[in-house]
């Protein structure tokens, strides 16, 4: 009974402990800090992005970064009364920022999954994409069963961290898998010939399509897979979820999220800008 009473006590410390380092005191009541508490504080809205997806996201030669999801931010931003900064990183490292409290929110064409749900909450989608080939005409007139892409002999690329590398895995197992840390290394790939093909969402490989013209490039479409792109955030923040929740129903009930996509993925004028 004596060291159940111990170890009671020691539990009951390290509760209060990791409450402390959650809550914020105000007038001797103890309230949660919110990512709306964190926001209005500081000014900014931060958003994780890998400023590598157009053009849902992209950099341009001047370091800006722009397309649809932070221009999208931009207006949550002015929304809020504050200023949009984005945090650029590898896609991978954007889910590991955002439990961090490094980033607000992510929007980087991120595809809301059962397992990433599992540990961030997602509000959306706002935009509805899928899986699809990036390779050469000569590569598809010479595949001609999907059993030949599942082969150790082809070579397929795809984002690190990816919806796309685990359709990969999943469809085509006994293939060789080649990772890039942006789509610009795994197009490179393509271009260069080290691999065969490039899974990804339709509007990257597109795009792709566009900006290399003499490279004989084509896209496999319609797309494999249904993919519902949403915003993530941390879990258990009420407050952002719904204040997005009618960010969006606004943005499409109003007609200015159809705008959006046709000023991004019908007009070609921000690809001058890329590098």
């Amino acid at each position: 009974m004596k060291k159940a009473g111990i170890l009671f006590a020691i539990l009951l410390t390290m509760t209060m402990l990791w409450g402390c380092q959650h809550t914020q005191v105000d007038g001797g009541v103890a309230q949660s800090v919110t990512a709306m508490d964190r926001i209005s504080e500081s000014g900014q809205l931060v958003v994780g992005t890998a400023g590598s997806m157009p053009p849902l996201n992209m950099t341009t030669k001047d370091g800006e970064i722009i397309g649809l999801e932070p221009e999208m931010a931009k207006m949550m931003a002015e929304a809020m009364g504050v200023k949009a900064t984005f945090k650029t990183m590898p896609f991978s490292q954007l889910l590991p920022a955002l439990e961090a409290g490094k980033v607000d929110m992510v929007m980087s064409n991120m595809t809301i999954t059962g397992k990433r749900n599992m540990k961030v909450a997602f509000v959306g989608p706002y935009f509805i994409s899928g899986k699809t080939f990036l390779t050469t005409e000569k590569w598809v007139a010479s595949a001609k069963q999907p059993e030949e892409v599942n082969n150790a002999n082809t070579k397929l690329t795809a984002l690190r961290g990816s919806t796309s590398q685990q359709f990969i895995e999943e469809v085509f197992p006994k293939a060789t898998l080649l990772l890039g840390k942006d789509y610009d290394a795994c197009v490179a790939m393509v271009l260069d010939g080290k691999a065969a093909a490039m899974i990804a969402d339709y509007p990257i490989c597109l795009l792709s399509v566009i900006r290399y013209p003499d490279h004989q490039l084509i896209s496999v479409v319609p797309p494999y897979t249904y993919e519902p792109i949403g915003i993530a955030i941390q879990k258990n923040d009420i407050l952002l979820a719904n204040w997005l929740e009618n960010f969006l129903e606004t943005l499409a009930g109003s007609g200015d999220l159809k705008e959006l996509q046709d000023k991004w993925f019908e007009g070609g004028s921000w690809i001058e800008k890329l590098p």
